[in-house]
């Protein structure tokens, strides 16, 4: 009974984090906010610059949603709850697309994934599914099946408007989204010019309000959004820090997310490189798959009606 229990929490919170890993590397990412970089200017908005923090904003959008592909590796830190890094190749210009390697550093939930027999695993981004390779101990529990099959459309089944949102921004996450965050949020200033890894660009930042970003940036129903900001205000999530980073060709090599949740202190960093990397990412054998929806049911937790 604990390794059932075990197991299903396991199938959720594969779900959660290997969305997290694709968002942490197209829409945040963790660490310090700039606390590694090489500072030459604080200017702020007010910076002589020739270009306003929104024009230059906009530029970056357009340049990297064109790119269509990039190499990303993350770090995300949740509290007590989760500590992960992921790293890959990911792309979005027919669909997301990719493959990342997630690996679950500390808190709890990479306790729940040793009992699943590993704390790193391969995620495979298609545009209508993503899919986890789980170890050999998870594999004798599944008919010796190592992967599961994630369709977008049954992640509304992981907790009603979070669900739907999670389905939302995984159809829909591209690395430009971060910086759509900062367009719709108001509130943007320009820091100033530091050095990331090496790379002349250029820092901004602002504050955003969760719930209202969900408003602006999904296809959600009222009622959808409703239940989202009450699991939100539930959960303590209500503001985030978000700053990014773009170099002299308007492309995002960088972004931070932070933000305070009744789990403690959450945190996103993402590094973004070698923009137009080829992507070719595979399907994995159907014999090998197991359906997370078909697993949830068969152990009692299936999808809600």
């Amino acid at each position: 009974m604990k390794g059932m229990k075990a197991r299903r929490a396991g199938l959720s919170i594969v779900a959660v984090t290997l969305l997290t890993g694709v968002t942490a590397c197209s829409s945040g990412g963790s660490g310090r906010s700039g606390a590694d970089e090489e500072s030459s200017s604080a200017s702020g908005e007010g910076a002589d610059t020739g270009v306003s923090p929104i024009a230059a904003l906009r530029t970056a959008e357009k340049s990297t949603d064109g790119a269509d592909s990039a190499k990303v590796e993350s770090t995300t830190t949740m509290g007590s709850v989760m500590a992960m890094t992921a790293d890959g190749s990911l792309g979005w210009g027919d669909g997301l697309t990719g493959t990342l390697t997630i690996t679950y550093t500390g808190g709890t939930i990479a306790d729940t994934m040793r009992q699943m027999g590993t704390t790193s695993m391969e995620a495979r981004y298609l545009p209508d599914a993503y899919y986890a390779r789980m170890g050999d101990a998870f594999a004798e529990q599944t008919g010796g099946k190592h992967w599961i099959k994630y369709p977008y459309a049954a992640l509304e089944t992981l907790g009603g408007g979070s669900g739907a949102y999670l389905k939302d921004q995984m159809e829909n996450s591209t690395p430009n989204q971060s910086v759509k965050l900062l367009l719709a949020s108001g509130d943007v200033r320009r820091v100033g010019e530091e050095k990331v890894r090496g790379e002349r660009t250029t820092h901004y930042s602002g504050t955003v309000e969760v719930a209202d970003l969900a408003t602006r940036n999904s296809s959600l129903s009222e009622s959808q959004l409703a239940d989202l900001r009450k699991q939100l205000e539930q959960a303590g999530v209500t503001t985030q820090t978000v700053d990014i980073w773009v170099d002299d060709e308007n492309l995002l090599v960088k972004k931070v997310e932070k933000g305070q949740s009744a789990n403690g202190v959450y945190s996103q960093t993402a590094y973004y490189s070698d923009y137009g990397t080829p992507v070719d990412t595979e399907v994995p054998p159907a014999a090998d798959t197991a359906d997370f929806s078909e697993l949830l049911q068969q152990q009692g937790a299936g999808p809600r009606s």
